[in-house]
């Protein structure tokens, strides 16, 4: 089944917002000792993973910087291979990629993308 591409970046959008509020005044060390945070914000990824696989890929070529096959994955290896990702990949998930793919997002809902 389709899902309506507004919805799914609105639950993207939401989910990013909650990684930000969540980590604000953070330390790398408070996200290795809590283990509520980093679960919380691991299955925020996660969400924001599978919800990119809803959105159509002539949407998707509209942000082309964006490593979306990347995005798509990383649930996967938050799934199952939990017991190797380390808190830094988050970290570096969180500092590096989550930025640019809020931008991407708000970029196509200004540009008022098509409901599928």
């Amino acid at each position: 089944m389709t899902r309506d591409s507004v919805i799914v970046i609105d639950e993207m959008l939401s989910m990013i917002d909650f990684i930000e509020i969540s980590m604000s005044d953070k330390t790398q060390s408070d996200f290795q000792q809590d283990m509520m945070l980093r679960l919380a914000v691991e299955r925020a990824i996660e969400i924001v993973s599978e919800a990119s696989r809803h959105l159509p890929t002539d949407l998707l070529a509209r942000e082309r910087e964006i490593p979306w096959n990347s995005i798509r994955g990383m649930g996967n290896v938050l799934r199952h291979e939990y017991h190797r990702v380390a808190s830094e990949v988050i970290l570096d998930v969180i500092t590096g990629d989550l930025p640019p793919l809020k931008a991407a997002l708000l970029r196509l809902n200004k540009d008022g993308q098509t409901a599928d």
